[in-house]
């Protein structure tokens, strides 16, 4: 079985609030918060069709009387990516057993220079997708056409795990097992790829 993974959410936290309370006092991480993680531009961010510096631009231009602290959280976004002990483990298991692994991301490539170290197991897995790279993003479907061709992937022999349940539909609407990974273990999660691979 080919198992696709989102990244954000499932094998790295990514806890915007907890990051933004640490720069910045109640209310004006409310405004940032609003200014740019609410923002819907931020998914060009991850479509990489515009610079970090316009970007940033568009977040600004939502809450100009917040310009200084935009620019801050901005600057600091590499400390909200942390990569979860369990996640090279449970590749190394899931390939154990027969499995090939994938990523099909919506990622943005500042992130990956100013946080390397949460991706480290990228190396690890058989192949994947960055958005900023291919500038298109789920639940677009050819993002997910995309992975299927590059890797030669049949859709009913992927299971494709994502944290926002719209990503989920548009893999199962190609043909795709889905997992909506919310509140849910490693341990859940590989009952729940054996239940699949079972049938």
């Amino acid at each position: 079985m080919n198992i696709i993974f989102d990244i954000g959410k499932v094998l790295i936290d990514f806890d915007w609030d907890s990051f933004v309370n640490r720069y910045l006092d109640p209310q004006a991480a409310e405004a940032v918060t609003e200014a740019m993680w609410h923002d819907p531009q931020w998914i060009e961010f991850d479509r990489g069709v515009l610079s970090d510096e316009q970007v940033l631009k568009l977040f600004i231009a939502n809450a100009p009387d917040r310009e200084r602290e935009i620019r801050l959280v901005f600057s600091k976004l590499g400390e909200i990516p942390h990569m979860r002990d369990e996640t090279i483990p449970f590749i190394k298991r899931l390939k154990a057993e027969g499995h090939k692994v994938f990523f099909l991301s919506n990622y943005f490539e500042y992130l990956m220079h100013t946080a390397p170290q949460a991706l480290e197991f990228v190396g690890l897995m058989d192949g994947g997708i960055f958005s900023c790279f291919e500038h298109m993003v789920k639940p677009d479907r050819e993002i997910y056409e995309l992975i299927c061709e590059r890797y030669s992937l049949v859709p009913s022999d992927c299971i494709f795990i994502d944290d926002r349940a719209e990503n989920v539909t548009a893999a199962q609407a190609l043909g795709m097992k889905g997992v909506h990974f919310v509140g849910m273990t490693f341990d859940q999660l590989h009952d729940v790829i054996n239940n699949y691979t079972a049938k």
